[in-house]
């Protein structure tokens, strides 16, 4: 595959069009057209369809573009870096994040990131379900006890644990009776297992997709709560929930993510390491820290 081809094929799939990519980057319209046509001849494929006054990609123009388009622009930043006589991280750093994190720490690590690197535009993306890194052009993912997946690397920055939280005039049943119960609609779970204790029995009376959400309702005393430690750390400190006990069964893992296919650009390594510095010990003391008392 002729490489400059394919590269003048990302220039016009990224700005919508021949004439635009022209005007932006001052090469000649007539040679990206040709350059393009070359491409499809040697594949074999149509990578654009055209119209009068509409240019656009192909399910396989698309496929492409979305495969080759953070490769060739890693080259060119391992380039540049090259050519200015250091690797100082530079360019479009995309993440993906789970809604807890970010909407507990994200914000503070992203500003304090854009700081310490002025030349990486940052953009982060908050969703919980699983994304294909490579399809969907993400350069990181965040997830919380990930899936084993052979195309991704990658290392634990945080851990955490589930506990079980009232208000303080919320009495826990010793007769092993209900308990009224904030949870979130996943399943049907009839109890809660406490490490070392009998299991809670729960009547659950609200149901709430968002932890944060879960928090608040916790908080007003509608029922008890099962909650990662960091989330409920400044409430258990200042009095306003008790603990009931941690929940048996393994740890709240967060892991950060890449492709094992790829090198690991500056931008992604400094971001590791930014997290590293963010997190030194990966406790839930350091993550409640994010959150405001």
């Amino acid at each position: 595959m002729d490489l400059l081809a394919l590269a003048d094929f990302n220039l016009v799939a990224r700005h919508g069009g021949f004439g635009r990519a022209a005007r932006e980057t001052g090469r000649p319209k007539a040679t990206l057209s040709r350059r393009v046509a070359e491409l499809e001849a040697d594949l074999g494929l149509r990578l654009f369809e055209r119209g009068a006054r509409l240019l656009k990609l192909t399910q396989e123009g698309r496929a492409l573009h979305e495969r080759t388009g953070a490769l060739l622009a890693e080259i060119d930043e391992t380039a540049a870096a090259l050519a200015s006589g250091g690797d100082r991280p530079r360019g479009r750093l995309r993440i993906s994040a789970p809604l807890l994190f970010s909407q507990t720490a994200m914000g503070m690590l992203a500003a304090g990131f854009a700081r310490a690197y002025p030349d990486v535009r940052l953009e982060v993306t908050t969703e919980d379900r699983p994304v294909d890194m490579v399809e969907e052009g993400y350069d990181l993912v965040i997830r919380v006890n990930p899936d084993p997946d052979e195309n991704l690397v990658g290392r634990i920055f945080l851990r955490d644990r589930l506990v079980v939280v009232a208000a303080p005039h919320l009495a826990r049943p010793d007769d092993g009776a209900p308990v009224p119960a904030v949870v979130r609609p996943v399943g049907d779970q009839a109890a809660w297992q406490v490490a070392g204790q009998p299991d809670i029995a729960i009547d659950p009376v609200l149901r709430l997709s968002s932890l944060v959400m879960v928090r608040d309702a916790v908080r007003a005393g509608v029922g008890a709560g099962c909650l990662p430690a960091s989330v409920v750390s400044h409430d258990l400190a200042a009095g306003r929930l008790v603990r009931w006990g941690d929940v048996a069964g393994p740890e709240i893992a967060l892991w950060a993510l890449y492709p094992s296919r790829r090198l690991l650009s500056a931008r992604v390594s400094a971001f590791l390491d930014y997290l590293k510095a963010a997190f030194p010990k990966g406790t839930p003391d350091e993550l409640a820290a994010c959150l405001a008392p």
